[in-house]
């Protein structure tokens, strides 16, 4: 059994003594293999204070002081990669091919992008008689999610170190393996004492106890949109900034030139990738009414064809979700789904049996999707594909449109320009045309009830700064 028992403040690991557990379990088996101690208010206020202290020496390094370090962080980071691939498949069951290619490379990815956003940066602006310089904003409270463990918390802790800040970062407690090792890391690449420091707990407790406190200048929160609108009210007291990426429903249109025999697994694959378990995942497939029935098979066949089970099997398409209440509340969507007059087409009576233990949902297809509906609406995390007709491209485009969120949104067609007319009407973060893909200098957020601010690149690290307007005579 792993027993996670302590936490990583002022440059040292300090033992958690007397505090609750949260038991952590195998999702792909439903065994537990360790635990981790859950921390309270006091332990936030130890790892603020020692933010702060740390702060003003922190903050005044040169740019090459701060690279270097990061370029030690990712020396160490590529030498231990493999045990981030394995934590994370262990702790949350994302297939080892994934963990390998994508989950783990993330971290890399982001620290690349970071140094090269820091090295090409102008630290300061002339405006007339004035000089413009981008300075650290403070101590950050970095509340990272589980379902891209290593890309999120890299995706804030590097910029933050660029930017000259110093934090405290709260890693989800149903993945606290991997933010563990990556704080090996980060203490073997010499980060200063007190620059970085974490606290494993839950959001009411350790996650509340950042966003309100005083000490706190900024809260980097990736989550769900209505954790995050509590994030926000914990933290307006104080007027802190809050920086959110949070939920979305992304819709992708399929206009009628494309293949669809080509398109339409494409699609399928996409929205399941991570076991659905992606914010940004296009779990809305928007198609040609006429074309809707040709869809439905094509995408059912692609489902049914992925495989699912042991995330540890180099094969292994599609691994268990993260938990079992996790589990239950997919589910739940998918009764939804059904009792609201949605078609299941697949996701049940599968070919190949679901394994008797773990966390598994089926990868499941709704065809006569109507856009008002539950499942069309709401945001699922799970592998969950809801296909929605449209009449025209008006309509396609007013459907997409239609939900709170507004994370990203995907569009296909032959017609190049076509496509990008349409992404220029579509109010998302990211739209990806034809296969597109997200890099890590790319800016990432949403629009409307799935965030403010972006991550990523040269973007992500001016999160972390404040403006600073010198006035010379």
């Amino acid at each position: 059994m792993i027993f996670i028992d302590s936490f990583y403040t002022d440059g040292k690991w300090r033992a958690a003594g007397e505090r609750p557990q949260h038991m952590l379990f195998n999702p792909a088996t439903e065994e537990a293999y360790g635990k981790v101690a859950l921390g309270t208010a006091q332990d936030v206020d130890l790892a603020v204070e020692a933010a702060n202290r740390a702060f003003p020496a922190f903050a005044s390094t040169t740019v090459e002081e701060r690279a270097a370090l990061l370029r030690a962080i990712l020396h160490v980071y590529t030498r231990r990669y493999e045990e981030f691939v394995a934590a994370i498949t262990l702790e949350m069951g994302a297939p080892v091919r994934l963990s390998r290619a994508a989950q783990a490379a993330t971290g890399i990815d982001h620290l690349n992008a970071t140094i090269e956003a820091l090295m090409s940066a102008e630290p300061v602006l002339r405006r007339g008689n004035a000089t413009i310089h981008r300075e650290p904003v403070g101590v950050c409270a970095l509340i990272t999610p589980w379902n891209w463990p290593i890309s999120q918390i890299m995706a804030k802790v590097a910029p933050a170190l660029a930017a000259g800040c110093t934090m405290v970062l709260k890693p989800s407690e149903l993945t606290p393996l991997s933010a563990q090792l990556l704080a090996e890391v980060l203490d073997e690449a010499g980060v200063p004492a007190g620059v970085f420091n974490m606290v494993h707990g839950t959001g009411p407790e350790v996650g509340a106890a950042l966003a309100s406190h005083p000490g706190i200048d900024m809260v980097s929160f990736t989550g769900s949109t209505a954790a995050g609108v509590e994030v926000a009210i914990r933290a307006a007291p104080t007027v802190k900034r809050v920086c959110q990426e949070l939920g979305g429903k992304s819709a992708n249109i399929l206009l009628p030139d494309v293949d669809f025999a080509r398109e339409v697994p494409l699609a399928v694959g996409m929205c399941m990738d991570n076991t659905g378990q992606s914010c940004n995942a296009p779990t809305r497939l928007l198609v040609p009414a006429d074309r809707h029935d040709e869809v439905l098979e094509i995408a059912a066949d692609a489902a049914e064809a992925l495989k699912v089970g042991d995330p540890q099997d180099a094969e292994t398409d599609i691994g268990p979700l993260v938990s079992r209440l996790h589990m239950s509340r997919v589910q739940a969507m998918i009764d939804t789904g059904l009792r609201e007059g949605a078609t299941r087409v697949t996701g049940h009576n599968r070919r190949k049996p679901l394994p008797e233990a773990g966390y598994f949902v089926a990868p499941t297809i709704f065809g006569g999707v109507a856009p008002d509906m539950t499942i069309a609406q709401e945001e699922i995390f799970g592998p969950v594909l809801s296909v929605i007709p449209y009449r025209d491209e008006e309509d396609a485009i007013r459907i997409a449109n239609g939900t709170r969120y507004g994370l990203a949104a995907y569009v296909s067609s032959a017609d190049a320009p076509r496509a990008v007319a349409i992404a220029a009407r579509l109010r998302a973060g990211n739209v990806h045309i034809n296969g597109g893909a997200l890099g890590a200098d790319v800016p990432f957020g949403g629009y409307r009830q799935s965030g403010n601010g972006r991550e990523q690149g040269s973007f992500g690290l001016e999160e972390f700064t404040e403006i600073k307007a010198v006035l010379h005579p």
